[in-house]
Protein backbone atom coordinates (compact mmCIF):
# COMPACT_ATOMS: atom_id res chain seq x y z
CA UNK A 1 0.00 0.00 0.00
CA UNK A 2 1.14 3.90 -0.59
CA UNK A 3 2.15 5.87 2.50
CA UNK A 4 -0.44 8.28 3.10
CA UNK A 5 -0.86 11.28 5.81
CA UNK A 6 -3.78 13.64 7.05
CA UNK A 7 -4.38 15.69 9.92
CA UNK A 8 -5.92 13.67 12.54
CA UNK A 9 -7.04 16.92 14.14
CA UNK A 10 -9.56 19.69 12.99
CA UNK A 11 -8.71 21.97 10.74
CA UNK A 12 -8.08 25.00 11.82
CA UNK A 13 -5.89 27.51 14.42
CA UNK A 14 -5.50 25.55 17.41
CA UNK A 15 -3.25 24.86 19.94
CA UNK A 16 -1.87 21.41 18.74
CA UNK A 17 -2.40 19.65 15.29
CA UNK A 18 -1.60 16.51 14.35
CA UNK A 19 -0.35 14.34 11.44
CA UNK A 20 -0.79 10.97 11.32
CA UNK A 21 1.74 8.79 8.70
CA UNK A 22 0.96 5.30 8.00
CA UNK A 23 1.86 2.63 5.73
CA UNK A 24 5.63 0.93 4.68
CA UNK A 25 7.57 3.72 4.40
CA UNK A 26 6.63 5.81 7.31
CA UNK A 27 9.69 5.15 9.53
CA UNK A 28 11.53 6.30 6.43
CA UNK A 29 10.20 9.26 6.11
CA UNK A 30 9.46 10.40 9.55
CA UNK A 31 13.32 9.69 10.13
CA UNK A 32 14.51 11.71 7.03
CA UNK A 33 12.54 14.64 8.60
CA UNK A 34 12.86 14.27 12.27
CA UNK A 35 16.20 12.32 12.49
CA UNK A 36 16.20 8.75 14.42
CA UNK A 37 12.66 8.36 15.56
CA UNK A 38 11.39 7.44 18.94
CA UNK A 39 11.24 3.90 20.69
CA UNK A 40 8.03 3.05 20.01
CA UNK A 41 4.63 4.48 21.89
CA UNK A 42 7.51 6.85 23.46
CA UNK A 43 6.75 10.54 22.95
CA UNK A 44 10.27 12.82 22.13
CA UNK A 45 10.58 16.15 20.57
CA UNK A 46 12.10 16.41 17.45
CA UNK A 47 12.98 19.41 14.81
CA UNK A 48 11.41 18.91 11.92
CA UNK A 49 13.45 19.94 8.80
CA UNK A 50 13.10 19.88 4.90
CA UNK A 51 16.09 22.38 4.69
CA UNK A 52 14.80 24.63 6.89
CA UNK A 53 13.17 24.20 10.13
CA UNK A 54 9.41 23.25 9.65
CA UNK A 55 8.45 23.48 13.69
CA UNK A 56 9.54 21.19 16.45
CA UNK A 57 6.97 18.89 17.18
CA UNK A 58 6.43 15.78 19.89
CA UNK A 59 6.92 12.43 18.03
CA UNK A 60 5.38 9.01 18.33
CA UNK A 61 6.37 6.07 16.78
CA UNK A 62 3.65 2.85 16.32
CA UNK A 63 5.35 -0.64 15.07
CA UNK A 64 3.83 -2.48 12.38
CA UNK A 65 1.31 -4.32 13.67
CA UNK A 66 0.94 -2.17 17.39
CA UNK A 67 -1.00 0.78 15.69
CA UNK A 68 -4.43 1.59 14.61
CA UNK A 69 -3.89 0.95 11.24
CA UNK A 70 -1.72 -2.17 11.67
CA UNK A 71 1.00 -0.26 9.82
CA UNK A 72 4.19 1.56 10.64
CA UNK A 73 2.78 4.72 11.81
CA UNK A 74 4.18 8.23 12.68
CA UNK A 75 2.28 11.03 14.12
CA UNK A 76 3.86 14.58 14.22
CA UNK A 77 2.38 16.80 17.04
CA UNK A 78 2.94 20.53 15.95
CA UNK A 79 2.17 23.77 16.84
CA UNK A 80 -1.74 24.49 15.75
CA UNK A 81 -1.19 26.87 13.13
CA UNK A 82 -2.41 26.13 9.65
CA UNK A 83 0.60 27.53 7.78
CA UNK A 84 2.73 24.65 9.38
CA UNK A 85 0.54 21.58 8.48
CA UNK A 86 0.73 22.76 4.83
CA UNK A 87 4.44 22.81 5.26
CA UNK A 88 4.61 19.79 6.63
CA UNK A 89 1.92 17.84 4.21
CA UNK A 90 4.46 19.57 1.38
CA UNK A 91 7.46 17.89 2.81
CA UNK A 92 5.61 14.68 3.03
CA UNK A 93 4.51 14.61 -0.19
CA UNK A 94 8.16 15.55 -1.31
CA UNK A 95 9.14 12.28 0.07
CA UNK A 96 6.49 10.12 -1.55
CA UNK A 97 3.15 10.27 0.58
CA UNK A 98 0.18 11.17 -0.86
CA UNK A 99 -2.94 12.71 0.94
CA UNK A 100 -5.37 9.96 2.91
CA UNK A 101 -8.85 9.66 1.44
CA UNK A 102 -11.97 9.61 3.61
CA UNK A 103 -11.59 6.80 6.07
CA UNK A 104 -8.70 5.28 4.34
CA UNK A 105 -7.20 4.77 7.67
CA UNK A 106 -9.99 3.26 9.23
CA UNK A 107 -10.47 1.14 6.49
CA UNK A 108 -6.62 0.04 6.26
CA UNK A 109 -7.46 -1.00 10.22
CA UNK A 110 -10.09 -3.18 8.55
CA UNK A 111 -8.33 -4.57 6.22
CA UNK A 112 -5.53 -5.46 8.20
CA UNK A 113 -7.53 -7.05 11.11
CA UNK A 114 -7.49 -4.33 13.71
CA UNK A 115 -11.21 -3.58 13.40
CA UNK A 116 -14.34 -5.48 12.37
CA UNK A 117 -16.53 -3.79 9.78
CA UNK A 118 -19.43 -3.84 12.74
CA UNK A 119 -16.63 -1.98 14.81
CA UNK A 120 -15.43 0.24 12.28
CA UNK A 121 -19.05 1.18 11.58
CA UNK A 122 -19.44 1.79 15.63
CA UNK A 123 -16.43 3.92 15.61
CA UNK A 124 -18.09 5.85 12.95
CA UNK A 125 -21.44 5.78 14.87
CA UNK A 126 -19.16 7.32 17.51
CA UNK A 127 -17.93 10.02 15.68
CA UNK A 128 -21.37 11.14 14.84
CA UNK A 129 -22.54 10.74 18.46
CA UNK A 130 -24.52 13.66 19.66
CA UNK A 131 -25.91 12.22 22.86
CA UNK A 132 -24.90 10.06 25.70
CA UNK A 133 -27.11 7.57 24.95
CA UNK A 134 -26.08 7.50 21.18
CA UNK A 135 -22.84 7.32 22.59
CA UNK A 136 -23.18 4.18 24.77
CA UNK A 137 -24.47 2.56 21.87
CA UNK A 138 -21.58 2.72 19.64
CA UNK A 139 -19.07 2.48 22.68
CA UNK A 140 -21.04 -0.99 23.19
CA UNK A 141 -20.09 -2.17 19.38
CA UNK A 142 -16.96 -0.05 19.04
CA UNK A 143 -15.22 -1.96 22.14
CA UNK A 144 -16.53 -5.66 20.82
CA UNK A 145 -19.40 -6.73 22.33
CA UNK A 146 -21.17 -7.21 19.25
CA UNK A 147 -18.60 -9.09 17.69
CA UNK A 148 -17.86 -11.20 21.04
CA UNK A 149 -21.69 -12.27 20.89
CA UNK A 150 -21.18 -13.25 17.47
CA UNK A 151 -18.41 -15.65 18.21
CA UNK A 152 -20.76 -17.22 21.29
CA UNK A 153 -23.35 -18.24 18.34
CA UNK A 154 -20.54 -19.14 16.21
CA UNK A 155 -18.82 -21.34 18.70
CA UNK A 156 -22.29 -22.95 19.21
CA UNK A 157 -22.67 -23.79 15.69
CA UNK A 158 -19.25 -25.28 15.36
CA UNK A 159 -20.04 -27.46 18.42
CA UNK A 160 -23.43 -28.36 16.30
CA UNK A 161 -21.73 -29.15 12.93
CA UNK A 162 -18.83 -31.36 14.86
CA UNK A 163 -21.77 -33.47 16.19
CA UNK A 164 -23.57 -33.68 12.45
CA UNK A 165 -19.92 -34.62 10.91
CA UNK A 166 -19.84 -37.31 13.39
CA UNK A 167 -23.40 -38.63 12.30
CA UNK A 168 -22.49 -38.96 8.47
CA UNK A 169 -18.70 -39.75 8.58
CA UNK A 170 -19.81 -42.88 11.24
CA UNK A 171 -22.92 -43.47 10.46
CA UNK A 172 -22.61 -47.24 10.78
CA UNK A 173 -20.58 -47.01 14.21
CA UNK A 174 -21.60 -46.99 17.56
CA UNK A 175 -22.29 -43.28 18.24
CA UNK A 176 -24.25 -41.86 21.38
CA UNK A 177 -27.62 -41.40 20.58
CA UNK A 178 -28.60 -38.29 22.15
CA UNK A 179 -26.26 -36.26 19.42
CA UNK A 180 -29.44 -35.46 17.45
CA UNK A 181 -30.89 -33.88 20.36
CA UNK A 182 -28.09 -31.96 21.20
CA UNK A 183 -27.68 -30.29 17.59
CA UNK A 184 -30.99 -29.54 17.65
CA UNK A 185 -30.97 -27.90 20.97
CA UNK A 186 -27.44 -26.14 19.62
CA UNK A 187 -29.81 -24.77 16.46
CA UNK A 188 -32.44 -23.72 18.87
CA UNK A 189 -30.70 -22.05 21.12
CA UNK A 190 -28.83 -19.76 18.37
CA UNK A 191 -31.96 -19.01 16.51
CA UNK A 192 -33.57 -18.30 19.84
CA UNK A 193 -30.76 -15.69 20.82
CA UNK A 194 -30.45 -13.93 16.67
CA UNK A 195 -34.47 -13.46 17.28
CA UNK A 196 -34.41 -11.93 20.21
CA UNK A 197 -31.56 -9.56 18.99
CA UNK A 198 -33.65 -8.71 16.10
CA UNK A 199 -36.47 -7.98 17.87
CA UNK A 200 -34.39 -5.18 19.64
CA UNK A 201 -33.16 -4.12 16.11
CA UNK A 202 -36.07 -1.60 15.45
CA UNK A 203 -34.95 0.52 18.68
CA UNK A 204 -31.33 0.08 18.35
CA UNK A 205 -32.29 1.78 14.86
CA UNK A 206 -33.60 4.56 16.49
CA UNK A 207 -31.29 5.28 19.04
CA UNK A 208 -28.15 5.24 16.34
CA UNK A 209 -30.72 7.44 13.88
CA UNK A 210 -32.45 9.42 16.07
CA UNK A 211 -36.29 10.44 17.08
CA UNK A 212 -38.78 12.35 14.52
CA UNK A 213 -41.44 14.59 16.73
CA UNK A 214 -43.79 16.39 14.32
CA UNK A 215 -46.10 19.16 15.67
CA UNK A 216 -49.20 19.49 13.98
CA UNK A 217 -52.45 21.05 14.17
CA UNK A 218 -54.81 23.74 12.22
CA UNK A 219 -53.26 27.18 11.89
CA UNK A 220 -52.81 29.25 14.74
CA UNK A 221 -51.95 26.73 17.06
CA UNK A 222 -49.36 28.11 17.88
CA UNK A 223 -47.33 25.27 16.72
CA UNK A 224 -44.01 27.85 15.47
CA UNK A 225 -44.29 29.32 18.55
CA UNK A 226 -43.97 25.92 20.69
CA UNK A 227 -40.77 24.97 18.56
CA UNK A 228 -39.53 28.13 19.28
CA UNK A 229 -40.32 27.83 23.19
CA UNK A 230 -38.46 24.55 22.85
CA UNK A 231 -35.64 25.24 20.72
CA UNK A 232 -34.83 28.44 22.94
CA UNK A 233 -34.54 30.84 20.10
CA UNK A 234 -36.56 32.42 17.41
CA UNK A 235 -36.13 29.47 14.56
CA UNK A 236 -39.56 29.91 12.87
CA UNK A 237 -41.30 33.23 11.93
CA UNK A 238 -44.66 33.58 14.15
CA UNK A 239 -47.47 35.82 12.69
CA UNK A 240 -51.20 36.12 13.79
CA UNK A 241 -51.99 35.92 9.62
CA UNK A 242 -52.86 31.79 9.44
CA UNK A 243 -50.82 30.11 6.99
CA UNK A 244 -47.34 31.54 7.77
CA UNK A 245 -45.44 28.37 7.59
CA UNK A 246 -45.34 27.01 4.35
CA UNK A 247 -42.43 24.28 5.08
CA UNK A 248 -41.89 21.70 7.35
CA UNK A 249 -38.79 23.49 9.96
CA UNK A 250 -36.42 21.17 11.94
CA UNK A 251 -34.66 21.50 15.11
CA UNK A 252 -32.56 19.26 16.38
CA UNK A 253 -31.84 18.17 20.37
CA UNK A 254 -31.09 15.90 22.86
CA UNK A 255 -33.97 15.05 24.99
CA UNK A 256 -33.29 13.35 28.26
CA UNK A 257 -30.17 11.65 26.19
CA UNK A 258 -31.78 10.58 23.29
CA UNK A 259 -31.15 12.23 19.94
CA UNK A 260 -35.12 14.26 18.67
CA UNK A 261 -35.82 16.12 15.94
CA UNK A 262 -38.90 18.35 16.32
CA UNK A 263 -40.80 19.24 13.37
CA UNK A 264 -42.49 22.63 12.86
CA UNK A 265 -45.56 22.01 10.16
CA UNK A 266 -47.73 23.89 7.91
CA UNK A 267 -51.63 24.56 9.84
CA UNK A 268 -53.35 21.99 8.37
CA UNK A 269 -56.90 23.49 6.67
CA UNK A 270 -58.56 23.46 3.11
CA UNK A 271 -56.87 26.00 1.20
CA UNK A 272 -56.75 28.05 -2.21
CA UNK A 273 -53.67 28.87 -2.27
CA UNK A 274 -51.49 26.47 -4.05
CA UNK A 275 -47.94 27.08 -2.04
CA UNK A 276 -49.77 27.29 1.47
CA UNK A 277 -51.40 23.61 0.00
CA UNK A 278 -48.15 22.13 -1.04
CA UNK A 279 -47.31 23.03 2.83
CA UNK A 280 -50.00 21.08 3.72
CA UNK A 281 -49.00 18.08 1.51
CA UNK A 282 -45.51 17.97 3.29
CA UNK A 283 -46.79 18.77 6.58
CA UNK A 284 -49.28 15.37 6.02
CA UNK A 285 -46.51 13.70 4.78
CA UNK A 286 -43.35 14.46 7.65
CA UNK A 287 -46.40 13.75 10.16
CA UNK A 288 -47.38 10.25 8.82
CA UNK A 289 -43.68 8.70 8.88
CA UNK A 290 -42.57 10.75 12.06
CA UNK A 291 -42.25 8.43 15.57
CA UNK A 292 -44.55 10.48 17.44
CA UNK A 293 -47.13 13.55 17.11
CA UNK A 294 -48.06 16.50 18.95
CA UNK A 295 -51.29 17.48 18.17
CA UNK A 296 -51.41 20.54 18.98
CA UNK A 297 -54.49 22.70 18.67
CA UNK A 298 -56.31 25.59 21.50
CA UNK A 299 -59.24 22.94 22.37
CA UNK A 300 -57.89 19.73 22.24
CA UNK A 301 -59.10 18.46 19.20
CA UNK A 302 -56.60 16.01 17.04
CA UNK A 303 -56.60 14.90 12.81
CA UNK A 304 -58.09 11.48 13.04
CA UNK A 305 -56.41 11.04 9.45
CA UNK A 306 -52.77 11.06 11.25
CA UNK A 307 -53.93 9.61 14.77
CA UNK A 308 -51.49 6.88 15.85
CA UNK A 309 -51.20 5.16 19.42
CA UNK A 310 -48.66 6.94 21.20
CA UNK A 311 -49.58 10.38 20.32
CA UNK A 312 -50.34 13.60 22.02
CA UNK A 313 -53.16 16.03 22.13
CA UNK A 314 -52.07 19.34 23.53
CA UNK A 315 -54.34 22.40 24.31
CA UNK A 316 -52.17 25.50 23.49
CA UNK A 317 -52.31 28.84 24.70
CA UNK A 318 -53.02 28.31 28.35
CA UNK A 319 -51.58 31.61 29.48
CA UNK A 320 -55.14 33.35 27.59
CA UNK A 321 -57.39 30.10 28.31
CA UNK A 322 -57.85 26.87 29.53
CA UNK A 323 -55.13 24.58 28.08
CA UNK A 324 -52.03 22.47 28.77
CA UNK A 325 -48.72 24.51 27.44
CA UNK A 326 -48.14 27.96 26.93
CA UNK A 327 -45.17 28.84 24.11
CA UNK A 328 -45.17 32.74 25.76
CA UNK A 329 -44.83 31.45 29.21
CA UNK A 330 -43.36 28.26 29.03
CA UNK A 331 -46.12 26.52 31.40
CA UNK A 332 -46.15 23.31 30.47
CA UNK A 333 -43.33 23.15 28.13
CA UNK A 334 -41.42 21.26 30.60
CA UNK A 335 -44.17 18.88 31.33
CA UNK A 336 -44.46 18.15 27.31
CA UNK A 337 -40.78 17.02 26.92
CA UNK A 338 -40.93 15.15 29.37
CA UNK A 339 -44.10 13.20 27.99
CA UNK A 340 -42.84 13.21 24.79
CA UNK A 341 -39.13 11.77 26.54
CA UNK A 342 -40.83 8.96 28.81
CA UNK A 343 -42.91 7.60 25.58
CA UNK A 344 -39.91 7.88 23.42
CA UNK A 345 -37.81 5.81 25.84
CA UNK A 346 -40.43 2.96 26.12
CA UNK A 347 -39.61 2.70 22.65
CA UNK A 348 -35.83 2.16 22.95
CA UNK A 349 -35.99 0.17 26.27
CA UNK A 350 -35.19 -3.05 24.41
CA UNK A 351 -32.49 -1.88 21.85
CA UNK A 352 -30.19 -4.87 21.06
CA UNK A 353 -26.38 -4.51 20.03
CA UNK A 354 -27.65 -4.71 15.80
CA UNK A 355 -28.45 -0.97 14.79
CA UNK A 356 -28.01 -1.08 10.98
CA UNK A 357 -29.88 -2.58 8.73
CA UNK A 358 -26.85 -4.51 6.97
CA UNK A 359 -26.09 -6.36 10.06
CA UNK A 360 -29.87 -6.72 10.73
CA UNK A 361 -30.24 -8.28 7.14
CA UNK A 362 -27.25 -10.89 7.88
CA UNK A 363 -29.04 -12.21 11.09
CA UNK A 364 -32.49 -12.57 9.58
CA UNK A 365 -30.66 -14.95 6.81
CA UNK A 366 -28.96 -16.72 9.76
CA UNK A 367 -32.76 -17.30 11.47
CA UNK A 368 -34.13 -18.54 8.19
CA UNK A 369 -31.61 -20.98 7.74
CA UNK A 370 -31.79 -22.44 10.95
CA UNK A 371 -35.21 -23.04 10.83
CA UNK A 372 -35.01 -26.70 9.58
CA UNK A 373 -37.15 -29.22 10.15
CA UNK A 374 -36.39 -31.80 12.62
CA UNK A 375 -36.62 -34.83 10.34
CA UNK A 376 -33.93 -33.24 7.59
CA UNK A 377 -30.87 -35.66 7.18
CA UNK A 378 -27.61 -34.59 8.34
CA UNK A 379 -26.54 -33.15 4.91
CA UNK A 380 -29.32 -30.42 5.17
CA UNK A 381 -28.36 -29.56 8.56
CA UNK A 382 -24.70 -29.36 7.92
CA UNK A 383 -25.67 -26.95 4.92
CA UNK A 384 -27.41 -24.59 7.73
CA UNK A 385 -24.59 -24.85 9.78
CA UNK A 386 -22.49 -23.40 7.10
CA UNK A 387 -24.80 -21.02 5.57
CA UNK A 388 -25.68 -19.52 9.33
CA UNK A 389 -21.95 -19.17 10.02
CA UNK A 390 -21.63 -17.51 6.91
CA UNK A 391 -24.04 -14.86 7.52
CA UNK A 392 -21.97 -14.30 11.21
CA UNK A 393 -19.34 -13.51 9.45
CA UNK A 394 -20.91 -11.00 7.12
CA UNK A 395 -23.00 -9.65 10.62
CA UNK A 396 -19.29 -8.49 12.23
CA UNK A 397 -17.97 -7.53 9.00
CA UNK A 398 -15.01 -10.25 8.61
CA UNK A 399 -16.32 -11.22 4.81
CA UNK A 400 -18.06 -7.80 2.79
CA UNK A 401 -18.75 -6.61 -0.46
CA UNK A 402 -16.51 -3.91 -1.78
CA UNK A 403 -19.09 -1.75 -2.38
CA UNK A 404 -20.52 -1.49 0.94
CA UNK A 405 -17.07 -0.89 1.85
CA UNK A 406 -16.63 2.24 0.11
CA UNK A 407 -19.77 3.41 1.35
CA UNK A 408 -19.06 2.77 4.99
CA UNK A 409 -15.34 4.38 4.85
CA UNK A 410 -16.41 7.63 3.15
CA UNK A 411 -18.74 8.78 5.57
CA UNK A 412 -15.41 8.83 7.67
CA UNK A 413 -13.08 12.72 7.75
CA UNK A 414 -9.85 12.36 5.67
CA UNK A 415 -7.89 12.27 8.93
CA UNK A 416 -9.77 8.60 10.32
Amino acid sequence: MDTIFAEATPPGRGGVSIVRLSGPEARAIGEALAGPLPEPRRAEVRALTDGEMIDRALVIRFESGASFTGEEVVEFHLHGAPVIVRRLHAALRDRGARMAEAGEFTRRAFLNGRLTLSEAEALSDLLAAETESQRRQAMQVAAGDLRRWASGLRTRLIRAGALIEVTLDFADEDVPEDVPGEVFDLLGSVRHDIIAMLDGFPAAERLREGFEVAIIGPPNAGKSSLLNRIARRDMALVSDTAGTTRDVLEWHGDLGGLAVTFLDTAGLRETDDRVEQMGVGRARDRARVADLRIHLSRDGTRDEDLWQDGDLAIRSHSDIAEGDVSALTGDGVTALLDAIRDALSLRVAGAGLVSRRRQAAALADAAGVLDVSPAAPPEILAEAVRSAVQRLEELVGRVAPDDYLDDVFSSFCIGK
